[in-house]
């Protein structure tokens, strides 16, 4: 974070650190926080506000037991009284360094949908451009069950992909990965750095949230660091226990640290970090083989499709195993796809009766995960 140049830096806040027990802000905690978000603010970085906490602001303005989360409806409802005292709270404590904040009420969908997606990324852009700090939150007002980001680790990294991020920062209420025995509740080594987001990994994670605040765990933590590895930007685990949480993290470097890959580009990067598709295309060892090695998908590689997808809709690409290996624009339609499933190229045109498309996931719409 003491890099010379100006860094954009996304920082995602949970619920559990941002309100109390009593179902209230922990307003004096949160005015260290933006103490070190202006001072990084002042030296000239970008700073990303994603921001938890409306659904249990709202629960307890309107009475509603388990923090607002014992039905959709109610989730909605609080949502939608918290949002307001959540914007304001941001915004009030940012004029304090006399920095304006922006609200934006994002949906998996807008983040899912291309067009839309980048008209998120103009959004931010522009306010960074003005220098305004940005306070994200999902709108739980109108996303259900089946369609929402679920927690706000994986929405901030897809911001962080929106933003062109340097780095994303999840404040947790611990301070980073530990390598869970499984034959115990308590916690293994700690792991201060992974270069790699492999099942192995994934194995350490605890998906529950032990506040009953928020919806996220190390779960969706890990596959936060996914999204945002492949875009090329770092991501940390870092405890927010303590006051003036950034700075603690800037002096002292503990907490996990999520290497980036070298960052694919804008297009592959969205698909990369997408989390519906439209189906799924199973393929066998040779055509994993070829795909790691940077060819296209063809029909001769396909065992089996499922969904039913149309030209342009975005696949995933899964191993025998069911293991979703990459991601891509899909050439043909599910139709087409079952008629060529394991045959030669030089059988195609006979097949379908049109001049076949050179591939049935061409590798340049399509991202390994």
């Amino acid at each position: 974070m003491n890099a010379a140049k100006p860094e954009t830096i996304v920082v995602k806040v949970g619920s559990s650190l941002l309100v109390g027990e009593d179902g209230k802000p922990r307003r004096e905690w949160l005015q260290t926080l933006v103490a070190d978000i202006a001072k990084r603010h002042q030296a000239g970085d970008n700073l990303i506000i994603v921001s938890s906490g409306s659904i249990a602001l709202g629960a307890r303005k309107l009475g509603l037991e388990h923090g607002g989360r014992s039905s959709l409806s109610d989730a909605q409802a609080a949502a939608s009284v918290g949002q307001i005292a959540l914007s304001s709270l941001w915004s009030e404590l940012l004029a304090e360094y006399q920095i304006t904040a922006a609200q934006m009420l994002l949906t998996l969908d807008d983040m899912e949908d291309r067009k839309r997606y980048l008209n998120a990324t103009a959004t931010l852009e522009k306010l960074i451009e003005h220098r305004a700090i940005a306070v994200i939150n999902e709108n739980d007002s109108v996303a259900t069950d089946e369609i929402r980001f679920g927690d706000n680790d994986r929405l901030a990294a897809r911001v962080g992909q929106a933003a062109s991020a340097d780095r994303v920062l999840l404040l947790s209420d611990i301070d980073g990965l530990y390598d869970r025995r499984e034959d115990s509740e308590a916690y293994g080594q700690f792991i201060g750095v992974v270069e790699t987001v492999d099942e192995s990994i994934m194995a350490m994670a605890d998906g529950s949230s032990s506040s009953g605040l928020g919806s996220g765990g190390m779960t969706s933590k890990l596959e936060a660091a996914k999204i945002a590895n492949l875009a090329g930007i770092e991501l940390s685990i870092i405890s927010g226990r303590q006051d003036h949480p950034l700075e603690r993290y800037a002096l002292t470097n503990v907490g996990t640290l999520f290497k980036a890959r070298d960052g694919a580009n804008a297009r592959k990067a969205w698909l990369g970090g997408r989390l519906t598709s439209a189906g799924s295309i199973t393929v066998d060892a040779g055509a994993v083989a070829a795909l790691q090695s940077g060819n296209s998908l063809l029909a001769a590689g396909i065992i089996t499709i499922d969904g039913q997808f149309e030209r342009s809709d975005v696949v995933e690409i899964r191993d025998e195993d069911g293991l979703t290996i990459a991601r891509g624009l899909a050439e043909y339609n599910a139709l087409d796809c079952a008629k060529i499933i394991g045959r030669r190229s030089s059988e195609l045109e006979a097949l379908l009766g049109y001049a076949p498309r050179s591939a049935v996931v061409h590798r340049n719409q399509m991202v390994m995960v």
